[in-house]
């Protein structure tokens, strides 16, 4: 590598392609742009693929291949190079000629070898192939199943074993391999560099909770080619690289392409610099749950939560609040029901009916059990409950879908957060034993992270204005519980 660093590395991928752009020479476009670089792809495969896996792969000729190649370095200084998918020992074989014959300074080999389903990607002679062209490269990236392969044993069951067969790995090529933990079970994902003396730095981190995980390899492979390409040490790229693409993990959830194992975002770094890149789902609804920690803990220590906790709770009390219940689930189903309508997908539109159904079948007959039929819409509605079904049918009539549904979620997660642990009060003589158990219902557990996930979905996917006009609907409605749950003793004492 030249002396000094390349403030733009220009970096060429020789990779395959993929249409959704979160993996192959897509991927490592947008990889080698959020690290400083100009990226340059040279193809190797044509992949017809989603999020939802492989459908047919199209390998041009292999003189196609070489003209390709060297149409880019006839023209291009080229400071480093990224190896992808190379489809068989032909293709192998060209790249590795093209190698040999321009030696570019930095060269980082991401093996494609084995798919996630744990097939193997290459015949025999390509694997033997490959195993050749690794003393061409500076640094390999296998995963451990790819590891295992490339020494031709099975695959290492924990990190120590990783990095014994990583260093082995480069003591046999005389280069650098990252050994990378993604494979392994648990919460930690270590990735170390290792050389043939051993590891010679060791970056920890945790596992990123998302299924949006396709293209990793080829994404970190690439940054680690153009950080190097910008004249960074090899420890120094991996820190970065590592770094980089943790951030590239949090913030996947967030891009919501195809139905799969989306994508990582790539430019989610670049983006939150340029104010542009919003929050997660679970950062924006765990940010709503914690402006209302007051009204929650308001709840908690509320009369009509302490003494039917601890069975004190007078049962004419008990009964008006049943009945009150009883006329906001009412019209709660109709907010519920509006919500479906609105709903721009099936699956939401199918939820929301089902909660509405719910709120009917199950809720008011539970109350009837209590109350008696005959007497459950006797009662006339308080100022409170009359209050907070006109906050909620008023989001239902202006037709806004987000407003609404964020206006009904405290209704779901206030309700079960009370409830669990009620329901952990629940004992034999407890005078309202039955009733604490109904808290302990894990269908409602799961509607309520079901309703959550929704809200945090379209709270990311919407502008500001519409964001913050969800949180305004969700506070409200939470004030609205809380002084639901509050004035009941207090009106019947």
């Amino acid at each position: 590598m030249s002396a000094g660093r390349v403030q733009v590395p220009r970096v060429l991928s020789i990779a395959g392609t993929d249409p959704t752009g979160g993996a192959g020479i897509q991927a490592d476009l947008k990889s080698i742009a959020a690290h400083g670089g100009y990226g340059m792809a040279v193809v190797t495969a044509l992949v017809a693929q989603n999020t939802r896996g492989v459908r047919s792969v199209h390998r041009p000729p292999a003189d196609f291949l070489r003209e390709q190649l060297d149409a880019v370095s006839d023209d291009v200084e080229i400071d480093a190079v990224k190896l992808g998918m190379l489809v068989d020992a032909e293709v192998i074989e060209t790249v590795a000629a093209w190698l040999e014959q321009l030696r570019p300074p930095v060269v980082v080999l991401d093996p494609v070898m084995v798919a996630t389903s744990g097939d193997r990607l290459l015949d025999a002679e390509a694997e033997q192939a490959m195993r050749d062209l690794l003393p061409r490269a500076d640094l390999v990236t296998p995963n451990v199943p790819e590891l295992a392969v490339l020494l031709g044993e099975e695959p290492a069951t924990d990190w120590p074993g990783v990095l014994d067969q990583a260093r082995r790995l480069a003591a046999g090529t005389g280069g650098r391999v990252l050994a990378k933990g993604g494979h392994l079970d648990g919460t930690e994902l270590p990735d170390a560099l290792v050389g043939p003396e051993g590891v010679e730095t060791e970056v920890t981190g945790e596992r990123v909770a998302t299924s949006n995980t396709h293209g990793t390899g080829c994404s970190m492979s690439s940054a680690l080619a153009t950080l190097r390409g910008r004249g960074l040490p090899w420890p120094e790229a991996v820190a970065a690289a590592k770094e980089w693409l943790t951030a590239s993990l949090r913030a996947a959830d967030t891009l919501q392409v195809g139905e799969g194992h989306g994508p990582v975002s790539h430019l989610a770094t670049l983006w939150d610099r340029a104010g542009l890149h919003g929050p997660t789902p679970a950062e924006i609804t765990d940010g709503w749950w914690e402006d209302i920690a007051g009204i929650r803990a308001d709840i908690d220590a509320g009369a009509f939560v302490t003494a039917l906790g601890e069975g004190t709770l007078d049962a004419a009390a008990f009964r008006w609040y049943l009945a009150q219940d009883a006329l906001y689930l009412r019209e709660y189903s109709r907010a519920l029901a509006a919500a479906s309508t609105l709903a721009p997908t099936a699956a939401e539109q199918s939820f929301w009916a089902g909660a509405a159904g719910e709120a009917i079948d199950t809720e008011l007959a539970l109350h009837g059990t209590w109350v008696g039929e005959d007497d459950l819409f006797a009662a006339a509605p308080s100022p409170v409950t009359r209050a907070y079904v006109d906050h909620l049918l008023a989001l239902a009539a202006r037709g806004d879908y987000a407003g609404l549904i964020a206006g009904v979620l405290p209704c779901f997660w206030i309700y079960e957060d009370v409830g669990r642990r009620l329901a952990a009060l629940a004992r034999p003589g407890h005078p309202y034993e039955t009733w604490l158990h109904t808290y302990a219902d894990e269908s409602f557990a799961e509607a309520t992270r079901r309703a959550i996930a929704l809200v945090g979905e379209h709270a990311t996917a919407a502008d500001g204005s519409t964001r913050e006009r969800m949180r305004e609907a969700f506070l409200v409605s939470a004030r609205h519980e809380e002084a639901f749950f509050t004035t009941t003793t207090s009106r019947n004492s």
